[in-house]
Parts: structure tokens; sequence; C-alpha cells
């Protein structure tokens, strides 16, 4: 059985709350040097990333209605695959200009769709 779209933009909305809350009130410096929290984020990163390229073959057309999909598709392979060269500064810069915008798309789009139910 196929899972419903609606369960993916609810993976990247619950995985990019759990980022913010992770990070939350720690500086770039504090992220830097605590493994665990790193490790944290990078794990949700990876569940977003999962979560929209699964989305994109279930269904393309929400899929790209979605801005950034692609890149944080190869973000999260670049966590995964080149784990030794993670750019803490980079990470830190998706979580604080990007990951806000990404959620809100995300709560929206879920938003229409349950409207469209309904």
């Amino acid at each position: 059985m196929k899972r419903d779209p609606r369960a993916f933009l609810s993976d990247v909305i619950e995985a990019g709350s759990a980022i913010l809350q992770a990070v939350h009130p720690i500086s770039l410096e504090s992220y830097s040097t605590n493994r665990l929290i790193r490790s944290s984020v990078e794990r949700e990163f990876t569940i977003i990333g999962e979560a929209l390229s699964q989305l994109s073959q279930r269904d393309p057309e929400l899929f790209t209605q979605i801005r950034e999909a692609p890149q944080i598709i190869s973000f999260r392979n670049k966590l995964t695959h080149e784990y030794i060269k993670v750019n803490n500064l980079l990470v830190w810069g998706v979580i604080e200009n990007d990951l806000p915008g990404l959620i809100n798309e995300c709560e929206r789009l879920l938003r229409n769709l349950n409207d469209a139910q309904e």
C-alpha cells in the first residue's frame, strides 16, 4: 500500500521542528563542539531528504511545489555519503536560512491537501 503524500510532508515538518528544538538556543560554536546535537541534526536532515525523495516518486506534482526540494535531497546525500566532510557552518546556515521556510512550505501544502479532503 502506498503511503499518503501527506505523511511525507508531516515527516518533513516533524524532523524540521526537531532540528529547531535541538539547536535552540545554542550558538554555532556550541553546535560545532557537541557531537550528540550534530548527530541528531544530521539524522533529522536525513529524514527530511528521504521523505522528499519518496515524495518525488509518489507525487511529482506536489514535490515540484517545494522550492528547494532537489537541493535538500542533495544535501541529505552529502550528509549520508560524505559524512566525513560535513561542514558545520554549512549545516548551521541551512538551519538558520532554509529550514524555517521549508517547514512553512510543507505546512501550507499539508493544510491545502487536508482542506481538499474535506
